[in-house]
């Protein structure tokens, strides 16, 4: 099961159990273990994920974390929990900030099992850092953009330098966008005067910066609006277009896959189609932005798509035999559905630069259009 999967099938179990939860260690036996799980590490493992790891700072001892997890016998990311019904304060925080100073982690996350805190040392080596980098909530919607994030805590995935560079994107963006949302309420002076001394030659009076205040709000709201706007209209655009009737030109299958209502409610989206989807988004995320990937299911196979666009199939996975999947591949100058047998999910990682080169295909004939 990919990442988001294991999140939002972690966020609808907490969302069930929060009011059952009466102590810390059932908080971490039911949702920050599970969480750690998801990240690809063994919880019953000592070699990867250590309980109560010794922590002492200076004279205070018998200081433990809730959980170190390891790589090479050497921690690298610490966990400190709390109850689920506990706020995450500074008192928790100060205790983290102890524990990371005394040991090699570089990460540490504070966790009351909804809110996940991640810290790092960017500000001062060695020395947790007062704001957290990335900061999430169990229960709110499970975006593509935060499973990017995590990705890089995964086991898998995880290493140090780049997991460090991810982390300072994230830390200033973070930032960037607390203050954008700061201006778009309440401008500070600084800001009124940047715009104002750009299309404004008079004297700045208060009187003038309050009615340049104003319109500074009033301006960015429509610009946001603007953008918003124009992503749905392209949207809708792309809509209508996949929705028009398939010329002659078209196989005869693409035309069986405009499917009458009876038959749409024969499809069934298996788990291993989700996950196979998955799988191609993951591949492909560096080539494409992965709202591009898309899925759209039907009776004989589940077709994974550029753009929602049934002429640009990325590959179509034929997994309704369980013993005996195919996936699909177009990266022929035809465009024909070349199927390739595959034993496991894990199989289609091996087709990964045949569905590369589909996408930059697509990609291709779009630059060259617009040439």
């Amino acid at each position: 099961m990919d990442l988001i999967d294991q999140l939002k099938a972690l966020s609808s179990k907490v969302a069930k159990q929060i009011d059952l939860i009466q102590t810390e260690e059932a908080t971490k036996n039911a949702f920050v273990m599970p969480f750690i799980t998801a990240l690809g590490y063994n919880v019953f493992d000592p070699t990867e994920v250590v309980p109560e790891l010794t922590a002492d700072v200076g004279t205070k001892k018998g200081e433990k974390v809730d959980y170190a997890i390891l790589r090479d016998g050497k921690p690298i990311m610490l966990f400190e929990c709390k109850h689920c019904k506990a706020e995450l304060n500074e008192d928790n925080m100060s205790q983290l900030y102890r524990y990371f100073n005394v040991t090699e982690a570089r990460f540490a996350i504070l966790t009351n099992g909804i809110i996940y805190r991640f810290y790092t040392d960017l500000d001062e080596s060695n020395k947790m850092d007062a704001k957290s980098f990335l900061e999430f909530n169990i229960l709110d919607d499970i975006k593509e953009s935060l499973v990017e994030d995590l990705k890089k805590f995964t086991k898998g995935f995880f290493k140090l330098d780049e997991t460090l560079i991810a982390a300072t994107e994230l830390k200033y963006t973070k930032e960037i966008k607390r203050i954008i949302a700061e201006q778009l309420d309440n401008p500070t002076e600084d800001f009124v005067k940047f715009f104002a001394s750009k299309v404004y030659t008079g004297k700045l009076t208060a009187l003038v910066k309050q009615q340049f205040t104003d319109l500074i709000k009033k301006a960015l709201q429509q610009f946001i609006n603007d953008r918003i706007n124009k992503r749905l209209k392209l949207a809708e655009e792309a809509q209508s277009i996949t929705s028009q009737p398939p010329n002659s030109s078209q196989s005869s299958e693409e035309n069986k896959e405009t499917t009458s209502s009876d038959s749409k409610s024969k499809i069934v989206t298996t788990e291993e189609e989700i996950e196979g989807y998955h799988i191609v988004k993951s591949i492909l995320r560096q080539t494409v932005a992965t709202e591009r990937v898309t899925m759209r299911d039907t009776i004989n196979y589940c077709g994974i798509l550029l753009d929602d666009n049934r002429r640009k199939p990325i590959c179509r996975l034929y997994f309704n035999t369980p013993d005996k999947k195919a996936l699909g591949l177009f990266d022929n100058p035809e465009k024909k559905d070349d199927k390739v047998s595959i034993v496991k999910l894990d199989d289609i990682y091996q087709y990964a630069d045949r569905l590369i080169a589909t996408v930059k295909c697509y990609k291709s004939e779009i630059q060259g259009s617009i040439d």
